[in-house]
């Protein structure tokens, strides 16, 4: 399977505080690859590093042939980073908020029109989107942010708790578009996230991550059987208690 991350003993050190030590995995072309691990535990800042928003204090990470460290701006035209804080101008219509944002992108209004349309095919919010997004429930701004950050067909999504706050229904339908543009077109997505049960639905493979060590890599299943446990929460128990290291 053709790579389009590679992390490289990844690390971040802050003043006193170690956040990310020798991160090292891999994502496929079309591959979901979810860290999982409470809060603190790295994911955050081991993202926001492969997004380029963080310098890392070693290591590298490539994304489709291009450096972090090197390419940054080679990095941010292949990928997409939508953050668990992230929101939208509450005052503006969905359709405008996904014209302004395809602006960013390109000045062609062709393009910009391609973007527009995709996005609102991927949330699905019809005439909704003609409303003023301070109008929208939660679970609406999260689908018009996912569409938002994957009109343009990124090589890489990067997505820190996609679901964080939603209800099921809502956190269901968010996992099922992310399912479908790994399928359908080969996206890869980088999913960040403390809920390990949910992990399980979404994901090809998983890294457990704990105090800014990644412990363990691979399938869901894989690792439920490897150490005997009914669910991810288990396997993660296990590992840190182990002290397991890649």
């Amino acid at each position: 399977m053709e790579n389009v991350l590679e992390v490289k003993a990844l690390s971040k050190q802050y003043t006193k505080v170690l956040a990310a030590d020798k991160v090292s995995f891999e994502i496929g072309k079309g591959e979901i690859f979810a860290l999982i691990g409470p809060n603190g535990a790295g994911k955050t800042t081991t993202i926001r590093m492969i997004s380029t928003l963080l310098t890392p204090t070693d290591g590298d990470a490539i994304v489709a042939g291009h450096s972090v460290v090197k390419e940054p701006e080679k990095v941010r035209e292949c990928i997409t980073y939508l953050p668990d804080e992230a929101g939208a101008y509450k005052t503006m219509t969905g359709n405008a908020y996904l014209r302004f944002m395809a602006g960013l992108f390109t000045s062609d209004p062709n393009k910009i029109n391609e973007y527009v349309e995709r996005a609102a095919s991927i949330n699905k919010l019809g005439d909704r989107l003609k409303e003023k997004i301070g109008t929208y429930s939660r679970g609406m701004i999260r689908k018009l942010l996912l569409s938002r950050a994957v009109m343009t067909k990124p090589t890489l999504a990067i997505l820190d708790e996609p679901t964080s706050g939603l209800d099921v229904l809502n956190a269901l339908e968010i996992r099922k578009t992310i399912k479908e543009l790994a399928a359908n077109e080969g996206m890869s997505f980088l999913i960040s996230s403390h809920n390990m049960l949910e992990i399980e639905f979404i994901s090809d493979r998983v890294g457990i991550i704990a105090k800014g060590h990644l412990l363990v890599t691979g399938e869901a299943a894989e690792l439920k059987q490897r150490y005997n446990a009914e669910n991810l929460e288990e396997v993660f128990e296990r590992v840190v208690k182990n002290n397991e290291v890649l």
